[in-house]
């Protein structure tokens, strides 16, 4: 008898190794070398694969087997990773959990379609600056020649990836305002309506100080130098420009939570950047306790005069504790409520989780970057995180109300996460995204005129060609909420609606800007010129219904006219990866 329970036992003991071996195998599609731009090999590519196949992805999924990727080791934590001061995580420092929400299924995008003005002419959508779907893109198509999954490509994160040559605004007013309409590259029946918004630039001694919680992932799934090790050398180039009157803390979590550094002085660089370097990646994956630890810490920090933000640096793979996307939404904006944003870093691929990235990030007031390369890096930590962590207007939602008189029918380009009720554009309550210091945002419209063609289309007025500001409603002095009733003049296309707040006020200001024949150019802005040949490029790799006539060749002659001064080389790199996915998809 004894025997038998023995051997009983073994077997059990060994389905059991079974199953913790087979949990810690991650995805044979981690395509992480960030090496491509320095030795340009870009590897090879199935000469198999179906582009048109919307199952695409089997590969790259969370759930695919990879040996080489050490992952989550499925170990228990009895070993610490973060060195000697290693805590679990106190109870007492745990906010009470949300309620139970349904996990939402991760996203299928399903494109704007079609609307007749007849029947709805105003459309209402939040702005968006985030750029990870650009660089997922790039990943895929530069580093392993394949072609992306069709849901990871988000058009308004691809546009909005490059700079544009926008004015500054006016005194006293936190964005521009430039409108430009042109003849659709695609379709010969339609026309595209191009709005970009500039964000002003700081005066350099009016920028606040950072109050910064550098939250780490270091679980055993960021192990490798596209993941930890390029975290690393990020956020060292950021703690390099922090000065005395900034502070920063630091909070790692993997099987637990560990609070490394608590409000340390930004000239102590030595220190932080030390307890950076000392970052070793290990065990399975607390974020939720790592993010409820990140803002008590915030908090305790909160000055009301700092840039009070939490950096997560992840690739979202939340194994432990609460992992339902739905709850932690709506923790974070629980959280953001209290003057405190969230920045999301992504990092890896094979069990890289972008759809909940996207979420966190628009919950937490924040911005989303996807870092794949060290090049990317410089960009982000150099430019475009410095000018992102200072918001200078927040809950930016644009609303367009179409003359029917003048438009038959419109379609949002991208934006198919930010689309708003058209109620929702008055209601302070609802909430939107941010635009930070020197920050851009542009958008586009196909539309479809009342007539086949205006019965004249004048010259590109001066004032109003490669971004020159149109006219705005100067906002009342008095009730800076108030919305005048749209009345459209004999020449007016469409109104263009803006509310947003200050960043520290709750009450919204309005503002507005109507669209003539004066803005419809004979020819594309350069501006205008390169962000449609990325908005077309969009569509080929969506198969976008909507695509019409849309060519990679088209995408190339246009970017190539448009490609304009390019100090960064960034530009380039956009014509290479057309030309990439040009071979792939056949």
């Amino acid at each position: 008898m004894k025997k038998s329970v023995i051997s009983m036992f073994f077997v059990v003991l060994l389905f059991f190794m079974a199953a913790c071996d087979g949990g810690s195998a991650k995805n044979a599609a981690d395509i992480g070398d960030d090496g491509y731009y320095e030795n340009g090999d870009t590897g090879s590519y199935n000469d198999n694969y179906d582009s048109s196949d919307s199952d695409y992805g089997a590969d790259t999924g969370s759930n695919a087997p990879n040996p080489a990727d050490p992952g989550d080791t499925g170990y228990e934590d009895w070993e610490s990773t973060d060195g000697e001061n290693y805590e679990e995580t106190d109870p007492a420092d745990t906010a009470p959990s949300p309620e139970p929400a349904e996990e939402p299924e991760p996203g299928e995008l399903i494109e704007n379609d079609w609307v007749e003005t007849a029947t709805e002419n105003t459309s209402t959508f939040s702005i968006d600056v985030d750029t990870a779907s650009y660089t997922l893109i790039r990943n895929y198509l530069l580093k392993s020649h394949y072609m992306p999954p069709k849901d990871y490509v988000r058009i308004e994160e691809m546009i909005n990836y490059f700079d544009y040559d926008y004015p500054q605004p006016e005194e006293g007013r936190p964005f521009s305002v430039t409108m430009e309409m042109a003849d659709s590259p695609w379709n010969k029946d339609t026309k595209l309506v191009m709005f970009g918004l500039q964000g002003k630039m700081l005066d350099p001694d009016k920028v606040p100080a950072h109050n910064l919680v550098f939250l780490i992932d270091v679980s055993g799934s960021m192990f490798g130098d596209d993941r930890l090790g390029l975290l690393k050398k990020s956020f060292k180039k950021l703690v390099e420009k922090l000065d005395k009157d900034d502070k920063v803390s630091i909070v790692t979590y993997a099987s637990g939570v560990n609070t490394l550094l608590d409000s340390v002085s930004g000239d102590k660089k030595d220190e932080i950047i030390e307890a950076i370097e000392n970052l070793e990646a290990g065990g399975s994956t607390a974020g939720y306790d790592g993010i409820q630890r990140a803002y008590a810490l915030a908090e305790k920090n909160y000055s009301k005069d700092a840039n009070n933000r939490i950096i997560l640096a992840t690739d979202g793979d939340f194994n432990v504790g609460i992992s339902n996307t739905a709850q932690l939404v709506s923790y974070i904006e629980e959280e953001r409520n209290k003057g405190i944003y969230l920045t999301i870093l992504g990092f890896g691929m094979g069990n890289y989780q972008d759809d909940r990235m996207e979420q966190l990030s628009n919950a937490g007031n924040g911005n989303y970057f996807y870092v794949d390369n060290e090049r990317e890096s410089d960009k982000i930590f150099t430019y475009d995180l410095m000018g992102t962590m200072f918001t200078i207007a927040k809950d930016v939602k644009l609303q367009v109300v179409f003359n029917p008189e003048k438009i038959a029918k419109y379609r949002l380009i991208g934006y198919e996460n930010r689309v708003m009720a058209n109620e929702d554009f008055n209601d302070d309550t609802k909430d939107a995204g941010e635009i930070g210091a020197g920050h851009r945002v542009t958008a586009f419209y196909e539309v479809i005129f009342a007539e086949k063609k205006p019965a004249e289309t004048p010259e590109t007025d001066p004032e109003t060609e490669e971004g020159g500001e149109p006219a705005e409603t100067d906002p009342n002095e008095d009730d800076p909420a108030a919305e005048p009733e749209t009345v459209f003049g004999e020449d007016d296309f469409l109104v263009l609606k803006m509310r947003y707040k200050e960043p520290d006020q709750d009450i919204s200001k309005y503002m507005d800007t109507v669209m003539t024949s004066a803005n419809i150019l004979a020819e594309m802005s350069q501006n205008m010129g390169f962000a449609s040949s990325v908005a077309e490029f969009g569509m080929l790799l969506r198969d976008s219904k909507f695509k019409a006539d849309s060519s990679y060749n088209s995408v190339l002659s246009r970017a190539k006219a448009n490609i304009g001064k390019d100090t960064f080389g960034f530009r380039g790199e956009f014509i290479e990866l057309v030309e990439i996915a040009k071979s792939l998809d056949h």
